[in-house]
């Protein structure tokens, strides 16, 4: 059984930092795909970051390219978003995910990709 837990969010103000975690279980990250999504009122799911698989390229959304780094932990089986200079846009409820198929290039954005998905942890940018 897979599952998946994010930790690591909270309140800060603009231009903090936070780094979320997923703890997964029932998947190996490190040849797994992976992906943070997020979530905010009103809005659909969209792709943060995430990995195909074992050395795969990291794959980013444009309005989080270098400010958010996306990593894997092999020894805690695990992923982590690392989240800088953090925008009001910026919050939402952010989702971890992962998937027993192999995404290409173009499906690893896309929520319908994965099949497995964490119960989420909420991030509030206060300006």
């Amino acid at each position: 059984q897979v599952q998946l837990v994010e930790s690591g969010g909270g309140l800060v103000q603009a231009g903090d930092s936070l780094r979320l975690s997923c703890a997964a279980s029932g998947r190996t990250v490190r040849t797994s795909a992976m992906a943070w999504f997020r979530q905010a009122p009103g809005k659909e799911r969209e792709f943060v970051a995430g990995v195909k698989g074992l050395g795969g390229d990291i794959y980013y959304a444009n309005d989080v390219k270098g400010r958010f780094t996306f990593s894997r932990d092999n020894g805690k089986n695990a992923v982590n978003l690392q989240m800088n200079n953090l925008k009001t846009e910026d919050a939402a409820i952010y989702y971890c995910a992962t998937t027993f198929g192999n995404p290409i290039t173009s499906t690893v954005r896309k929520a319908s990709t994965y099949e497995f998905w964490g119960r989420g942890t909420q991030v509030t940018v206060s300006s």
